[in-house]
């Protein structure tokens, strides 16, 4: 049975409907992302300052500290793994591809005899999780959007009392770096235990020619500047990953809103098209029933 044209004018409407929406959608994000992407900016400098003041001090005690939070476990037969991903959908793969890659390395922690504990800061994947069957041991929601430092301090607050409690021997991290609106990367980072943190690693926000600096002289020792720094350590680490993953998701969001629109475009000049040969059609129709007609009383 043929279209009729206002089956078509119906379907138009709808989908231009959907294309406001969309539009309205990749402004918000667009917005929000500028926002975002201040608050990174103004973040990683000193991120990087307390990862490297970290490292230092690290070495310089030798890691052979009193410290609790330092004690490396004799083996690691428990792992932590910490999911950052949004609250809401609508951004593409943003939260798949994190819950994708915290879940296979679950496999392979528990493919090498280790038990994975996961943790999920966002509703999207700790749904998934549950989906999936791994119930999180703690889930943190309501603030993807915008998120504070008090709520960095709660997951690492939970984190490393999980750690000293003996529920976890290592904390890794899953969360989407931003590199721009369209590009976002999984990135996974060991926290804890320091010795394997990557702190020590090549951080990638370090500049390769930072000029040599002097041995520092502690005051006072090592041990005590530890205690102090690796809490902030841990909270300013993850702050970063929330405030990468925030960016991360306002850009995928307005990545897919605008692929929607587009879309949303393509099928309407595609309907209108259609509509356009109805209305040809039944013209046609009518003029041979008029020309019958005629035929038929001459």
């Amino acid at each position: 049975m043929p279209i009729s044209q206002r089956d078509v004018r119906n379907r138009i409407a709808s989908v231009k409907n959907i294309e406001k929406i969309t539009r309205a959608m990749e402004m918000v994000a667009a917005a929000r992302l500028r926002r975002a992407e201040q608050r990174i900016e103004a973040l990683r400098p000193y991120a990087s300052a307390i990862r490297r003041m970290t490292r230092e001090a690290a070495q310089a005690a030798g890691l052979l500290t009193r410290l609790p939070i330092l004690a490396e476990h004799d083996q690691v037969s428990s792992v932590g793994l910490l999911l950052v991903a949004g609250d809401r959908g609508l951004a593409g793969g943003f939260n798949s591809n994190i819950v994708r890659a915290g879940v296979a390395a679950g496999r392979e922690h528990e493919g090498q005899g280790r038990s994975a504990v996961y943790f999920a800061s966002g509703r999207r994947p700790a749904s998934s999780l549950r989906f999936r069957g791994h119930e999180p041991a703690e889930s943190f929601v309501g603030f993807t959007d915008r998120p504070a430092y008090a709520d960095a301090r709660r997951i690492a607050e939970r984190l490393v009392a999980a750690y000293l409690d003996n529920e976890v021997d290592q904390v890794e991290v899953f969360y989407n770096g931003y590199i721009s609106p369209i590009a976002q990367v999984v990135r996974h980072e060991i926290l804890l235990p320091l010795q394997r943190a990557s702190v020590f690693g090549e951080g990638e926000d370090e500049s390769d020619e930072e000029p040599a600096r002097a041995p520092f002289e502690y005051e006072p020792d090592p041990e005590k500047i530890l205690e102090r720094l690796i809490p902030d350590y841990v909270e300013v680490s993850i702050y970063r990953a929330l405030l990468e993953s925030t960016a991360s998701e306002h850009g995928a969001r307005m990545t897919a809103m605008r692929n929607a629109t587009d879309n949303a475009g393509e099928i309407i000049e595609d309907l209108t098209l259609e509509m356009n040969r109805a209305r040809q059609a039944e013209i046609t129709q009518e003029i041979m029933e008029v020309v019958a007609g005629a035929e038929g009383l001459g």
